[in-house]
């Protein structure tokens, strides 16, 4: 019952808006700027990337509380916590994905991940920024960096020797977040994607 709980209140947590929110403070509607997606990247287009930073912040911080959570719980057999985190930890990226409060309208999820993974697997958490920071500076592309980022992360976990179960668990995390982004997809092939550069 408590971990029903703690896993409807992940989600709840994962709503929280907060691009909306600074956007807004900052007298624009981020729905109407840009992709029109509430998240770090279209935030740093429209205020640049230090009102971006907060935004990616905030995002990742609701993901990593509802993982720490979860994981303190301790609820499984190994008494980790860990398979309860995870679940955590998608319902947190879930409310912030798709936000009912918000016509379930909500952001790509790159910064929750990075939250999920930063209390989960902290030595990988720690490069997650670095990586995704230099491959969209270099490229102009938040997309090219979210995408790549992402798509490393199940490898991280290879190369960290962790069980097949937490590697199925975070691929699935991935590639949620992956899909979340195929409308990235079409636009980078048509070289349509908006560039950061101007931020």
């Amino acid at each position: 019952m408590l971990a029903a709980l703690l896993i409807i209140m992940s989600y709840v947590l994962g709503t929280f808006p907060s691009a909306i929110l600074i956007a807004r403070g900052n007298g624009i509607d981020i729905a109407t700027f840009g992709s029109g997606n509430p998240g770090a990247s279209n935030v740093t287009r429209a205020l640049g990337w230090r009102k971006g930073i907060w935004v990616y912040v905030l995002d990742a911080l609701k993901a990593a509380t509802a993982t720490g959570l979860g994981l303190g719980m301790g609820f499984d057999w190994a008494g980790t916590g860990r398979p309860l985190a995870y679940v955590c930890a998608i319902a947190a990226t879930l409310g912030h994905m798709f936000p009912a409060f918000r016509h379930f309208k909500g952001g790509k999820g790159v910064a929750c991940g990075s939250g999920v993974v930063m209390v989960l697997q902290p030595l990988l958490g720690l490069a997650i920024p670095v990586v995704w920071w230099t491959i969209s500076k270099v490229t102009g592309k938040a997309a090219v960096g979210s995408i790549v980022t992402v798509a490393s992360v199940p490898v991280g976990l290879v190369l960290l020797g962790r069980p097949a179960w937490e590697f199925g668990a975070m691929a699935a995390l991935c590639a949620l977040i992956l899909v979340k982004h195929w409308r990235n997809f079409g636009r980078l092939i048509r070289r349509e994607e908006p560039s950061l550069r101007k931020a």
